[in-house]
């Protein structure tokens, strides 16, 4: 067996089980896991929200660490609200949905990007340019499809 069908192969395993799990995912659970999406940004790490400090923002709701935090994205939701809202960008590349992993991500051109886990952030990161263009347009497709339908 060649070395591309094993990786394929191990990228698939982790895409259904991943898809698996995304399904059954509680949508009323705080966005990005409870992560403040304007840590990444600022602190250039993420940092866990907490219930005195929160926002919605197009149907999700976000935890900050701090007020400072909170205020900041009131001011410019859009430039801390994750793509893809918060799914794992290679994911959405090739038109699934996966729950991105808080501690696995990227700024690109001031945006924040998720991915499922290291080694999917890899495979990403060969051509962060080519997988956005890629998600970008897939997004327009599966953004309101629910993960399981995909």
């Amino acid at each position: 067996m060649s070395i591309k069908k094993i990786v394929f192969g191990l990228i698939a395993s982790v895409f259904f089980s991943a898809a698996a799990n995304a399904g059954s995912a509680d949508h009323s659970a705080p966005a990005v896991q409870g992560y403040d999406v304007v840590s990444y940004h600022i602190e250039k790490r993420p940092a866990k929200g907490n219930g005195h400090y929160v926002a919605t923002h197009n149907g999700a709701t976000y935890l900050f660490s701090s007020e400072e935090n909170l205020s900041e994205f009131k001011k410019s939701p859009e430039k801390y609200a994750p793509a893809y809202n918060g799914y794992c960008a290679f994911g959405v590349s090739v038109g699934k949905k996966f729950i991105g992993d808080p501690e696995v991500w990227r700024i690109v051109e001031g945006k924040l990007y998720l991915n499922l886990d290291a080694n999917i952030q890899s495979e990403w990161l060969k051509d962060v340019p080519g997988k956005i263009k890629e998600a970008d347009k897939n997004w327009k497709r599966i953004a309101s499809k629910s993960p399981e339908s995909l």
